[in-house]
């Protein structure tokens, strides 16, 4: 399965491009960070250990199963951020592992959505966006929830989100005019 997900996308202040080896310190350092780390998965290792994970991910990108971007301040470059698209599948994919630390610029969070959501939506020509988060990340599921995202379900961990890519288009003009204000 391969598909066109771009290397790069770029909105009004943030760029995502899709992660190389030299960023496997900074993803370590955001993912075993506990200002950043509370609602992922625990992570183990080392960085060492975090870029042969990234060598093995760049097999999976080539094949078109999964696509990981760091998200770059367009004014200096910076790095700020991580999302991910991945289990991609025929009508679907899953976005997650969204990070974003202290350098992100404003309005970081609807813009490297924004992005990501027009990835898997546009470029991936899928029509469902699965998203899990953890039931304690208050502010996520508010904020999946202001995007018009639709409650599927829950679990003892996690509540199950599932955002069209009919809602992301009805409201994709209206997002990126308030990241242009």
């Amino acid at each position: 399965m391969r598909s066109l997900a771009p290397l790069k996308v770029s909105g009004p202040r943030l760029r995502l491009r899709v992660v190389r080896p030299d960023d496997a310190e900074y993803i370590h350092g955001l993912r075993t960070d506990s200002a950043f780390n509370t609602h992922l998965s625990a992570v183990t290792g080392t960085v060492e250990d975090q870029r042969r994970w990234i060598e093995a991910y760049k097999l999976r990108e080539a094949e078109g199963v999964e696509y990981y971007y760091v998200a770059e301040r367009l004014d200096d470059g910076r790095r700020c951020g991580l999302v991910r698209l991945y289990d991609i599948e025929a009508d679907h994919f899953t976005w997650g592992s969204w990070i974003l630390d202290k350098n992100k610029p404003s309005k970081a969070a609807l813009e490297s959505a924004v992005l990501s959501f027009g990835i898997g939506f546009g470029e991936l020509d899928k029509t469902v966006a699965r998203i899990d988060v953890r039931h304690e990340n208050s502010h996520a599921t508010a904020f999946y929830r202001r995007l018009g995202m639709v409650e599927t379900g829950c679990d003892m961990s996690n509540i199950y989100f599932d955002y069209t890519r009919e809602r992301y288009e009805t409201d994709r003009e209206h997002h990126l005019a308030v990241l242009k204000e």
